[in-house]
């Protein structure tokens, strides 16, 4: 599964939304949005049209108008967002529960791949289904008061990201599951 560019820009503007609700912000333009992740403007007020049919934002119109949740964050799993912006989470449509088609394959329930690809969509639902955008705001401030990393919507400028020499994007201790793990056995 990959995330397409609406779903990676639906995701992290609804973190941002939630995480400047948690900040005290009850109301965020679209431009600040945009603003927080360098992502387009234009293309983020077409993925909030999405957003807001399905419930999970509100618009406030005016001078001081723009984005709020519609929904509780600690009732929106991550997994309801992903399938929202980029559809099922299957590899393969055989795979999939709610968007399920047959494949061409003569023998479907005894087909390697489609085992496969069912594991695959279970492990990942099951990340996605368990935490909410509330828990994922938790963990994100967590790490940054801990690291006392500037943020958007902590200051009035965004700072330039900061990143060590020897920086590794996908190192596995900078995941989400890493910094949870952390949190629980702090607490």
């Amino acid at each position: 599964m990959k995330i397409s560019k609406k779903g990676e820009y639906g995701l992290r503007a609804m973190i941002n939304l939630a995480l400047a609700h948690e900040l005290g912000h009850d109301c965020v333009s679209a431009s600040d949005l945009a603003t927080a992740d360098n992502l387009p403007l234009k293309f983020l007020e077409q993925i909030f049209v999405a957003l807001r049919q399905a419930g999970y934002v509100d618009t406030i119109r005016g001078k001081s108008g723009g984005y709020k949740l519609g929904k509780s964050a600690n009732s929106i799993t991550m997994g309801e967002l992903v399938r929202l912006l980029d559809g099922p989470l299957a590899p393969i449509p055989c795979a999939s529960k709610t968007a399920y088609e047959p494949c061409s394959c003569p023998d479907e329930d005894h087909c390697g791949l489609r085992m496969l690809m069912i594991d695959v969509r279970n492990a990942i639902s099951n990340i996605l289904d368990r935490y909410t955008l509330a828990q994922v705001v938790e963990v994100t401030l967590r790490k940054i008061r801990r690291n006392k990393a500037e943020h958007f919507f902590l200051r009035k400028e965004a700072p330039a990201p900061v990143r060590g020499p020897n920086h590794d994007p996908a190192d596995p201790t900078q995941g989400f599951l890493a910094e949870w793990a952390a949190s629980d056995d702090n607490a």
